[in-house]
């Protein structure tokens, strides 16, 4: 089978590889189409673990059922997260399911950019089949939509309640897609490039700033008429978009860090305001079955779809050619498909 493994930030490299063998518990997957995820193109992030088959939003159709398996049969169209819990665990228990130690450590192998993948017993416990009203380009957006839904949840925020949403990339779309789907009052999108923010505003935000140098509080000021934001979601991982989200910030505001920054990357803050504003700093890593769950529902109401969202499609021949496409501004979302 084809696969496509990324060895550095601009090699990627399509391989024949052996179809994984199916044990006793596991499904193969057919891969119909994967996304290429804001995540597979942070330089820091996937050197340190390159070399490997990325790809972690496919949807698929069932190939092959291990004997002991039940639940799934041949056939079935699915999409599969590339983590699940064990629902045993004092995180799982509390509802922190990146937190459990069996979400970190499953994966669907070799991964998503790939004809055929193997998921474990351990895995179907968050793979989804997809009603036929879905198709494989909405059910790419299952995970990362569920990752917005978290992000909104821990957010807290309220119906009337404005937010600003940094970085209108795909996930920054989802965020005020979503943003508006709760109730949101005023939505505010700010991006670097004037497209975007554009866009954004073709997609429910009421207001889309073009951030240049350090001008976005006094813009987020004057929409505000100097009350801020409720709800500031900080997409860009970099120390100094998050400072600029908390200085957007209005009392009693919660500030979600949506993307992790670099390891050595710090953030200086003052308590002293953090304090007296009582401003909520809340980190939003990944999504768990709950949110996946959800999102599938989103997905199936039409809340999330494709048409929006999705802006480039690929053959997996191409995939060099998705990947650089990935990261130009004029870009949402892109997607790679799979012969079927």
């Amino acid at each position: 089978m084809q696969v496509a493994r990324l060895y550095d930030v601009g090699d990627i490299r399509v391989e024949e590889t052996a179809r994984p063998e199916v044990g006793d518990t596991d499904i193969l997957i057919r891969v119909s189409a994967c996304g290429i995820c804001s995540g597979d193109i942070m330089p820091w992030y996937m050197k340190r673990k390159a070399p490997l088959v990325f790809g972690h939003e496919p949807v698929g159709i069932v190939e092959q059922t291990g004997a002991a398996v039940r639940d799934f049969k041949r056939g079935d169209r699915v999409f599969v997260h590339h983590h699940a819990p064990c629902f045993q665990c004092a995180a799982c228990r509390r509802g922190e399911y990146v937190q459990c130690a069996t979400w970190r450590a499953t994966n669907i192998v070799p991964g998503g950019m790939a004809e055929y993948f193997l998921v474990s017993a351990a895995n179907q416990r968050d793979t989804l089949r997809l009603p036929d009203s879905i198709a494989d380009a909405d059910g790419v957006l299952i995970e990362p939509a569920a990752c917005v839904v978290k992000s909104l949840k821990r957010s807290g925020l309220k119906a009337g309640e404005s937010i600003l949403i940094i970085g209108l990339g795909i996930m920054g779309m989802m965020h005020v897609k979503l943003a508006r789907h709760l109730g949101a009052g005023t939505i505010i999108g700010a991006d670097l490039f004037h497209s975007r923010a554009q866009r954004a505003i073709e997609l429910g935000a009421d207001r889309g700033i073009v951030v240049e140098g350090d001008n976005l509080v006094e813009q987020v000021r004057e929409i505000t008429n100097g009350a801020m934001a409720d709800v500031v979601i900080v997409g860009p991982g970099t120390s100094k978009a998050i400072a600029a989200g908390i200085a957007a910030a209005g009392k009693g505001a919660t500030v979600v860090q949506f993307t992790a920054t670099p390891p050595e990357d710090e953030l200086l803050v003052k308590p002293h305001d953090l304090y007296f504003n009582e401003t909520r700093l809340v980190p939003s890593y990944s999504c768990g079955p709950d949110e996946t769950r959800e999102a599938l529902s989103l997905v199936e109401r039409g809340v999330i779809n494709a048409k929006e969202l999705v802006t480039h499609r690929f053959p997996l021949a191409q995939i060099t050619e998705a990947f650089a496409t990935a990261q130009k501004p004029e870009s949402l979302k892109v997607i790679v498909t799979f012969a079927s």
